[in-house]
């Protein structure tokens, strides 16, 4: 049987499949990996000022994360045809949508992180003159950054799953081809567009991490030491 036959076949497995498309695997697996970074990029400069406003105004804190919670609820579908009439049909209607889902992970992240810098650690900055704007800076986002962090890796998982979604209005990336693989049956593109899939979200979770604990060498020595 020759390598090309599991194309005939239909087969799950193809390596022919793989060698004969690879440019339009890599295409769209850089087109995923794109609008995943745009996505938790830019919610992460609206969940930022959205947690800060919460934390300085407490009143606000419920219904900011209210708001954020009931936006992770609205579908996909439904989300995106709320988009298209400001956006169109384009790639900014899945980046606004996927940046949206993502607040509710890095508002709670970013509050979680802010309230949980030790008093002390204020007191001490504020007596040696530090001022609202150099705390926050210099203080607390430095000892929130292991909440901050987490929240980042969470919302980069969840994203590159959720850009598959994408399909249905044609920018989903490694989605477009499986939704294409579904309506044709074609198996090895289903399966291989779904591994690199997993595979995208596996590596972006380690290297995330990596950077957490690279920038945050704190947190390892207080483990050790509660240990």
């Amino acid at each position: 049987m020759s390598a090309e036959s599991c194309l005939a076949a239909n087969d799950w497995i193809c390596g022919t499949y793989v060698r004969t498309r690879s440019q339009e695997l890599v295409d769209a697996t850089v087109e995923h990996v794109g609008i995943t970074v745009a996505s938790v990029v830019l919610g992460l400069l609206v969940a930022f000022p959205l947690a800060l406003l919460a934390r300085r105004r407490g009143g606000l804190a419920g219904p900011v994360l209210g708001l954020t919670s009931v936006l992770y609820t609205v579908p996909s579908l439904a989300m995106f045809s709320l988009l298209m009439p400001v956006f169109g049909v384009s790639v900014a209607v899945v980046v606004t949508g996927l940046a949206l889902y993502s607040l509710t992970v890095l508002v709670r992240n970013i509050l979680a992180g802010l309230d949980a810098v030790p008093d002390e650690a204020r007191e001490a900055a504020r007596g040696m003159g530090y001022g609202p704007g150099r705390l926050l800076f210099e203080v607390e986002l430095p000892l929130a950054l292991p909440a901050l962090l987490g929240g980042i890796r969470i919302a980069a998982v969840s994203t590159i799953a959720l850009t598959t979604v994408g399909a249905i209005v044609g920018y989903g990336g490694l989605g477009t081809l499986i939704l294409e693989g579904l309506d044709s049956y074609f198996k090895a593109q289903v399966l291989t567009a779904s591994v690199i899939c997993v595979v995208l979200a596996v590596v972006a979770d380690v290297l995330l991490l990596g950077a957490q604990r690279l920038l945050t060498p704190w947190a390892r020595v207080r483990a050790r030491e509660r240990s």
